[in-house]
């Protein structure tokens, strides 16, 4: 296949000081500190990245869940805490296939957030369009900001400011 890049030929293109250990090695110097997460070369686990925002009247977190269904999706509120579990399941590998390259990730996955004061998670609504998930989470209306209106000046004070007693202090 004349699109692979065989090792070597960009060898500074991407460099990561710490891959030629774990490829040579089969050892990941990270994995004593955090023991959960899934080691480099395994690719054994899916860890989605969310995007968390915050608008004038909600919430908002998003991230993308290629391949995750959305009966594999369990979103639970429990307090403030919000918690967003799922899984991918991996694709049916064959002895017969040849594979050039093998760096998608599968499994099951949990992300957790702390929701702020004043978040309504009585109300919050998700969607699962094309692969992204959308959960948004309203806030309650007090905290909402709102438009303060300002009222004209009365013409005791106009002609204070800008009439015959403007000179006198």
């Amino acid at each position: 296949m004349a699109g692979l890049v065989r090792r070597g030929e960009r060898e500074l293109a991407g460099w990561e000081p710490l891959r030629l250990v774990r490829e040579l090695m089969g050892w990941d110097p990270f994995a004593e500190i955090a023991p959960t997460a899934a080691r480099w070369d395994e690719g054994a686990m899916f860890m989605p990245r969310f995007e968390v925002k915050e608008i004038k009247d909600a919430y908002v977190f998003k991230a993308d869940l290629p391949g995750v269904a959305e009966k594999d999706l369990d979103i639970t509120m429990t307090g403030n805490r919000i918690t967003i579990a799922g899984k991918r399941e991996a694709e049916e590998r064959k002895d017969t296939d040849t594979f050039y390259a093998y760096e998608r990730k599968y499994g099951s996955f949990t992300r957790s957030f702390t929701l702020p004061e004043g978040a309504e998670v009585e109300h919050c609504e998700a969607e699962l369009r094309d692969g992204v998930l959308t959960l948004t989470v309203p806030k309650k209306p007090e905290l909402q900001p709102k438009k303060v209106t300002i009222k004209a000046l009365g013409e005791k004070v106009k002609n204070i400011l800008g009439g015959k007693e403007k000179g006198q202090a």
